[in-house]
């Protein structure tokens, strides 16, 4: 190092005590984000940042960006004794100041700029360079804050609604962008309170080089993406979102990752993050990184990668992606590409220590946030606690449902009574994992069409199908996800590079579908009958389950005591069915609730004319019965009391 240099880079400070050191190289620190990457912070009066980064292969690590004129030598970093972190101190850089790290292995000849793995935020794509941040702001969802337990509760009511940022509105007098953070928040919030839905999940929303990837192929794993604002405007609109009671949850990758230069991949010339070996290292389907999940300093990573956004960003949930091929050392591998584990299984057994301990931790430090599995398989206690064998999610995923349930509504209804079984069979199951019924952006994309446009016969029969389902998924157990413009019926697939369809609601087809959509959040939070036993069978019976022939079904949803109980009867074709008789477990007047068949959301009109008399003539094996007009393609629901 030449006398410059050394002036230039002071190494006799440092954010890392020796205690850090240890506990990042044991894999047991879980706030990294304190401690490496970029910090602004003073010595000996003299503001600078303070830059640390892991690279223990390295045989030289230097800071280059716009200060230097991106030399790649002149602010060179010195290794912290045999942690493999090098850091350093740069006096007079200011935030906002964009920033590399060129890294030269002491292997094979490599070298490559790279982009902070600990980063805060980062230059707008595709520009690739980090950026330093100060990520100080004052919030002021104080009250949130204070009672988010109940708002997270697994007996309290959970709609979520499931969007993409970049495309769920753009303002197309300006090139068709998106919406900024700030700009979104005040139009969210108002959609969100009127649609009625408890939080808002973003897909991922960390930093990614490629837009098409939907935030799913990541790179900044404490970054938010520079494509919407500032990491402040990013805080200011969870700001204002808890400040009107509406739950935010992030969708996080932690099961892969891109393989582009200025990432984590071969980060220090060699295989640092993911595993060396494809086999173990190398997702087939999406081309991409696996990371290496027995590395203590990898789980150091990943778990303060998660503690991050619940501490600086005040989020209330995380929905865990595709943990099924976290989960299986064979994931959409063929016999002979995979490694077996010690014992011979086909489990990965330090994934699932990666998780069991994510869980852990998350739970200990924030008790009440909410941790959600995207889970595919039959993988036992995905949302039970560790300490029994689970996991550690709060939920899961039901993948289940909505395969089987989409494949029943997308017949014809001439043929719904051979396929009757697909819809019945999720009660088999329903209760062994705390589940959330999801509607998702999976089900609108890659050629699979929207589900407006997927459900059969005319235009007539695809609205009333549409709200059938929308209001079967509401009045079964499990917490609610709806992905964005489902909700009026969005006509055509889903895409990234346009706004929704919001013309759609000029028409009084596409309008009632969103009118019902409002009816069903209000009547799903407004009684507990809907949410309070989501995940226990005591909240659920059967009336009748085996009217295949006439593709009917009812139950019952139960609330905290007699009286509160709601009937829900669905009519899975277009044949109105009079005389209709349903037992139900009291007399006395049976008042229709909701009704998706009313002329308000486009139907025809037909039910029971607001409120029906229990008579004293047994059926499925209740003392009374209600005898009911069904109306086509519905779901009539009732209850009695106010």
């Amino acid at each position: 190092m030449s006398s410059d240099e050394g002036a230039a880079v002071e190494n006799g400070h440092s954010l890392l005590t020796s205690d850090d050191v240890y506990l990042f190289n044991e894999g047991n620190h879980f706030r990294l984000y304190e401690k490496l990457g970029a910090h602004v912070s003073t010595r000996n009066s003299r503001q600078g940042v303070h830059f640390a980064v892991w690279a223990p292969n390295a045989e030289h690590v230097g800071v280059m960006g716009t200060f230097n004129g991106w030399d790649k030598s002149a602010h060179p970093l010195r290794q912290r004794e045999n942690s493999g972190i090098w850091e350093g101190f740069i006096a007079g850089l200011p935030p906002g100041t964009a920033y590399k790290y060129h890294v030269r292995s002491r292997f094979r000849a490599y070298q490559a700029d790279k982009t902070d793995p600990f980063a805060f935020f980062n230059e707008l794509s595709p520009q690739t360079a980090s950026v330093v941040w100060d990520l100080s702001y004052t919030w002021d969802d104080q009250g949130w804050m204070e009672k988010r337990r109940q708002h997270n509760s697994l007996s309290a009511p959970l709609s979520i609604y499931e969007m993409h940022v970049g495309s769920w509105m753009r303002v197309p007098e300006e090139g068709d962008r998106p919406l900024t953070w700030r700009e979104m928040a005040p139009r969210l919030i108002a959609y969100l309170h009127q649609m009625g839905f408890t939080h808002v999940e973003f897909l991922p929303i960390m930093e990614h080089p490629f837009y098409g990837s939907w935030g799913y192929q990541c790179l900044g794993y404490f970054s938010p993406t520079s494509r919407y604002g500032t990491p402040q405007d990013l805080m200011y609109l969870i700001d204002q979102l808890h400040q009107n009671d509406i739950g935010v949850i992030l969708d996080w990758v932690p099961s892969h990752f891109p393989s582009d230069e200025h990432g984590l991949g071969y980060f220090d010339g060699t295989h640092l993050f993911e595993h060396e070996d494809t086999r173990k290292g190398f997702h087939p389907d999406w081309n991409s990184y696996i990371f290496n999940y027995g590395r203590n300093e990898v789980r150091s990573f990943l778990i303060s990668s998660a503690l991050f956004w619940f501490d600086k960003y005040h989020v209330d949930a995380f929905r865990v992606d595709a943990v099924a091929s976290m989960l299986y050392l064979d994931y959409s591998r063929r016999e002979g590409e995979w490694i077996p584990n010690e014992f011979g299984g086909r489990e990965n057994l330090e994934a699932i220590a990666l998780l069991q301990r994510f869980n852990i931790e998350v739970h200990q430090n924030y008790p009440d946030v909410l941790t959600v599995a995207e889970e595919s398989t039959a993988w036992p206690q995905v949302s039970r606690p560790v300490y029994i064998g689970g996991l550690g999610f709060d939920m899961k995923w039901d993948m289940g449902w909505m395969h089987d349930t989409l494949a029943y509504m997308t017949q014809d209804p001439v043929h719904r009574s051979y396929h009757h079984n697909r819809l019945t069979f999720r009660m088999i199951y329903a209760f062994h994992e705390n589940y959330v019924l999801p509607l998702s952006h999976d089900e609108v994309v890659h050629g699979k069409g929207a589900l407006w446009q997927n459900m059969p016969g005319d235009e007539w029969q695809k609205n009333a199908n549409l709200r059938l389902l929308l209001g079967y998924m509401y009045a079964q157990p499990g917490k609610k996800l709806l992905f964005m413009g489902t909700e009026f019926g969005q006509r055509q697939e889903w895409s990234h590079e346009r706004s929704l369809d919001w013309h759609l609601l000029e028409q009084s087809g596409h309008r009632g579908i969103q009118r019902w959509l409002e009816d069903l959040n209000q009547f799903y939070r407004s009684h507990p009958a809907m949410h309070l036993r989501d995940f226990s069978s005591d909240g659920f019976a059967w009336i009748d389950c085996n009217d295949a022939p006439q593709s009917t079904l009812s139950w019952l949803r139960r609330g905290p005591g007699p009286g509160q109980e709601v009937v829900i009867v669905c009519n899975f074709t277009p044949v109105p069915r009079h005389n209709y008789r349903v037992g139900v477990p009291h007399e006395g007047v049976w008042r229709e609730r909701l009704n998706s068949d009313a002329r308000h959301y486009g139907g025809s009109n037909l039910g029971s004319l607001g409120e029906l008399d229990a008579t004293p003539v047994p059926q499925h094996g209740h003392p009374y019965s209600l005898n009911l007009l069904l109306p086509p393609l519905a779901i009539v629901l009732f209850s009695q009391g106010e």
